[in-house]
């Protein structure tokens, strides 16, 4: 297992550009009302640049062409982003020979969120990626000190938490989560923060290899429960309450606390944190999920 922190060679890599049917299907409107020139983001909706409407296809300032079959095909697909690299486009998606998942970079109208098995990753329905990480995050505000993530995912929550904190440890299972994660215009930080500290390797684990009271918030997002239910585990709860300082807090996201799906696991969840030590555990609707203090 690799526990070092991002290279710098990592740091220093330059992202293609990246696209989604959210930027390209203007481009084809325009081309075919006449227009010249149009303005588009190459970094899914980061930055905006003039793009250059040809007869070929779209040409970027840094002088990459997409043709318009391809601008096309982009445009068709909404549920997913695509790389443009020397005129060739290629899709955000890995499949995983460790855990057999399927990773996909899923389009938003703001910050991407990433399929698991056709699963999204984020909350994207009333409340778009980014809100759903700053409504964990505030949850436990402020994130001082050590910050441990459980599930570095896009890492936006990571990248959220060194914002504050002083050094963030992150912990991803699935090396293809990082692949999808490094071609993310919106995780670059994750790659580029110092305060960020990347751990590959099960969080079953990695979390008893760390040292007691080492951390000072923890967020705990983990797959849903039928896909990592050892995460949900009185055991695992254990490891959690030991590395958490004295005065720390937890934030274990949950999903929809009111859905059919988890109004039953809700109580069994909350049980096993108080059998694990935590004094006071409570719900957060708006976050989904609950916070657990020793």
């Amino acid at each position: 297992m690799d526990h070092g922190p991002t290279s710098q060679n990592d740091r220093d890599y330059p992202l293609p550009i990246v696209v989604s049917h959210v930027q390209i299907a203007p481009l084809l409107q325009a081309h075919k009302a006449g227009a010249a020139t149009a303005l588009c983001s190459p970094d899914l909706g980061l930055s905006m640049v003039t793009v250059e409407l040809t007869a070929q296809g779209v040409r970027f300032p840094n002088d990459e062409l997409l043709c318009w079959d391809d601008a096309a095909a982009i445009a068709d697909e909404e549920n997913k982003c695509w790389t443009l690299r020397d005129g060739e486009i290629d899709d955000i998606a890995f499949f995983s020979e460790q855990t057999h998942w399927m990773r996909t970079l899923f389009p938003t109208l703001s910050a991407p969120t990433m399929l698991v098995s056709g699963i999204t990753m984020h909350r994207i329905k009333g409340v778009n990626p980014l809100e759903d990480t700053l409504r964990k995050i505030k949850t436990i505000a402020p994130l001082r000190g050590r910050v441990l993530d459980t599930a570095t995912g896009l890492g936006y929550t990571a990248i959220e938490a060194a914002k504050t904190a002083t050094e963030v440890v992150t912990i991803e299972l699935d090396p293809a989560g990082l692949e999808v994660a490094r071609l993310n215009p919106w995780s670059r930080a994750l790659f580029t923060d110092p305060k960020i500290k990347q751990v590959v390797g099960d969080a079953y684990a990695e979390v008893p290899t760390f040292a007691d009271r080492s951390f000072a918030r923890i967020i705990h997002d983990p797959p849903m429960f039928s896909m990592a239910g050892e995460l949900y585990s009185g055991a695992f709860y254990k490891q959690l309450y030991r590395v958490l300082k004295p005065n720390g807090r937890l934030f274990h996201y949950i999903g929809d606390l009111e859905s059919a799906s988890n109004r039953s696991l809700v109580p069994g969840i909350i049980r096993r944190l108080k059998e694990a030590g935590f004094k006071r555990v409570t719900r957060h609707n708006e976050a989904f999920g609950v916070v657990a203090e020793p």
